[in-house]
């Protein structure tokens, strides 16, 4: 059995979207703009800190396997003076 349909047009529903691929391209003056912000900045300060200690932290570590670090008492008792009065 074959079904005819009633009262079809053929209907393209893209033949009204015609693309002009002739139109004129306009230069955008639009520019992109990246602001950094100042808790950025101070990120990336301590991720450099941290780079830092973690190189002194290597090498610590190097010097006590080896049998060179040598401490200074007298240096010690400062610091943990200076910590203790601050309190």
């Amino acid at each position: 059995m074959k079904i005819n349909p009633i009262n079809t047009n053929s209907v393209n529903p893209y033949t009204k979207q015609i693309r002009n691929m002739n139109a004129p391209k306009t230069k955008s003056t639009n520019m992109d703009k990246i602001e950094i912000s100042d808790a950025a900045k101070e990120l990336q300060v301590v991720s450099d800190y941290s780079t830092e200690r973690a190189e002194k932290v290597q090498r610590l570590k190097q010097q006590i396997q080896l049998g060179q670090y040598k401490v200074d008492p007298h240096k010690v008792a400062e610091d943990m003076l200076k910590f203790y009065r601050l309190k």
